[in-house]
């Protein structure tokens, strides 16, 4: 079973205090300890960002390891990233992580995994990357369409109601074809594919929501079932 699971926003980088979406990423592996792997390449592999990973995911009942690009813990990064339950890639600048997989050879690397049953996750940057398009500011202040791996069809916008130019440019760029239709996912929200569909939606924020945004003559927005993890 192939799952990838994207983050609008939140999670240990964005809510330390609020585990709900990092619990749920541990418990699609379906193992007691699952082994996951943080992908800092959208940061440049920032430290800080790297510390909060283990000191977030030490917290749980998982063994929790990274992967740096530039400090490599491995010649063989495949058998790495093979050896893993979960993926979980971090934010940051989506066009610089893109070309570093690139050159690396990740993205095929990181296909095979999928495609062996390892999950894939990520927030923001770590969540564009997984379909075909998404809006980025990766460029400059400036909201713009980016290609991305392909894994899932479609666009996708992250943190949908915590920034206020992201909505409009995401509708703008539909409407003018710039990008196709999507999935648009506010910051407390997780989107959980199996395989090519939407299997469950869910929030760490009581009022977090993900949608689907069409182009039918005009910019249509429907707004998704999402469950509410906590109490």
């Amino acid at each position: 079973m192939r799952q990838i699971i994207g983050l609008g926003g939140g999670g240990f980088s964005m809510e330390p205090e609020n585990p709900l979406l990092d619990l749920y990423v541990l418990q699609q592996s379906r193992k007691a300890t699952p082994s996951i792997c943080f992908l800092p390449t959208a940061s440049g592999d920032a430290e800080n960002y790297i510390n909060r990973f283990y000191n977030a995911f030490n917290q749980h009942n998982c063994k929790p390891s990274h992967l740096s690009l530039f400090k490599p813990p491995t010649r063989d990064l495949e058998d790495f990233i093979l050896s893993k339950d979960i993926i979980y890639v971090g934010g940051g600048n989506t066009k610089n992580l893109l070309i570093l997989w690139q050159e690396w050879g990740l993205n095929q690397m990181l296909k095979k995994a999928w495609d062996q049953g390892v999950v894939l996750a990520g927030i923001s940057a770590g969540s564009i990357c997984w379909f075909e398009e998404g809006v980025t500011d990766s460029y400059g202040d400036e909201l713009e369409p980016i290609e991305a791996l392909g894994f899932l069809k479609g666009s996708h916008c992250p943190h949908y109601d915590a920034e206020l130019e992201r909505r409009p440019a995401y509708h703008r760029l539909i409407e003018t074809t710039q990008i196709k239709p999507g999935i648009a996912a506010d910051d407390g929200v997780a989107i959980h594919f199996v395989e090519q569909d939407i299997a469950k939606i869910v929030s760490s924020r009581p009022n977090a929501k993900a949608y689907q945004v069409l182009l039918e003559n005009t910019v249509v927005e429907r707004e998704l079932q999402t469950e509410f993890l906590g109490s």
